[in-house]
């Protein structure tokens, strides 16, 4: 019986490459390490020049810490008794916050649900570009509704004295938020696989028992950043607040009270303060809180992603 001999598999040639495209290579994957680490490095930036400029004033006879943070007393012009007090202005922010995410949330997430689960591809592509159009409203032009017209429905329908507070407020940063929170939620539901979708219908789940047993369960992590970019949207908004909520300095006792924020105090009176006079530094003191708060939400919404991914 003849055998035929086995042939000898032909080495692997591998092409040569030149020193050009390895140092190309080297500087690209340089220069995608910088913008990596940038984001780092630009919040480290901002938080270090905000700092420098406030720091100063933490070493001033008669400025008190524990005064700034939890006195209601917002003086700083005062010729006799300055005071420097934030609570008032941290609670109006944390109050316009939570009012515009209680109106948002729902609102979002459902119009999210109802865009890429229920409607068809026109109304789709219909109602995505109503949502970017909403997103691209300059802050101003809300707070310019808010001014003129939300306050006289507020005061026609609620007969409160001004239509400029808490309530007025809220809608607006609800209105703001409610974009990002479709935009973020529907691309967090089109990311569930569709295998998840067919299983659901072969055990005979109906559309609704769908969505809340296996979309909305399967997209919780996507979701919650949709809600924490909402979160984010209305904490740092500054023009509308400004303009819409009243600009009072104290702490709300109902939605019909005037408020003033964190932002729309800094951006307020910033420009009238004398560079490197105490108002100023307490300004940017406020700057580092508000940044401190920020990092707070952000850290505990990470915290609670991971908890999540866990389970």
């Amino acid at each position: 019986m003849d055998t035929q001999p086995i042939p000898e598999r032909a080495p692997v040639v591998r092409p040569r490459r030149s020193p050009w495209a390895v140092r190309g290579e080297w500087l690209l994957e340089l220069i995608i390490r910088f913008c990596g680490i940038s984001a780092v490095l630009f919040v480290l930036a901002i938080f270090f020049f905000v700092f420098r400029e406030a720091f100063p004033v933490l070493g001033r006879e008669g400025f008190s810490l524990t005064q700034f943070l939890f006195s209601s007393e917002w003086y700083p012009t005062s010729a006799t008794h300055v005071r420097y007090g934030t609570w008032a202005l941290t609670v109006g922010s944390f109050s316009v916050t939570a009012l515009a995410m209680i109106i948002a949330v729902p609102f979002g997430l459902g119009a999210a649900i109802f865009v890429s689960e229920f409607c068809g591809p026109r109304l789709r592509e219909v109602l995505k570009i109503v949502i970017e159009l909403l997103a691209a409203i300059p802050s101003v032009v809300w707070g310019f509704i808010g001014l003129t017209v939300m306050s006289k429905l507020i005061v026609d329908l609620t007969g409160a004295p001004v239509g400029v507070n808490l309530l007025n407020g809220g809608l607006i940063l609800a209105l703001m938020s409610v974009p990002i929170i479709v935009s973020i939620g529907e691309d967090a539901l089109k990311a569930v696989p569709d295998s998840y979708r067919e299983a659901g219908l072969a055990l005979g789940a109906t559309r609704w028992q769908l969505v809340y047993r296996v979309l909305l369960p399967a997209a919780k992590n996507g979701l919650l950043a949709a809600v924490l970019l909402g979160v984010g949207r209305a904490v740092g908004e500054t023009m509308a607040v400004l303009m819409a909520t009243g600009h009072a300095v104290h702490i709300p006792l109902g939605v019909l009270d005037s408020v003033r924020t964190l932002t729309a105090n800094i951006a307020a009176e910033l420009g009238e303060a004398p560079a490197g006079s105490d108002h100023y530094r307490v300004l940017f003191l406020t700057g580092v809180l508000l940044f401190s708060i920020t990092f707070v939400v952000n850290l505990t919404a990470d915290l609670v992603i991971r908890g999540i991914r866990r389970k």
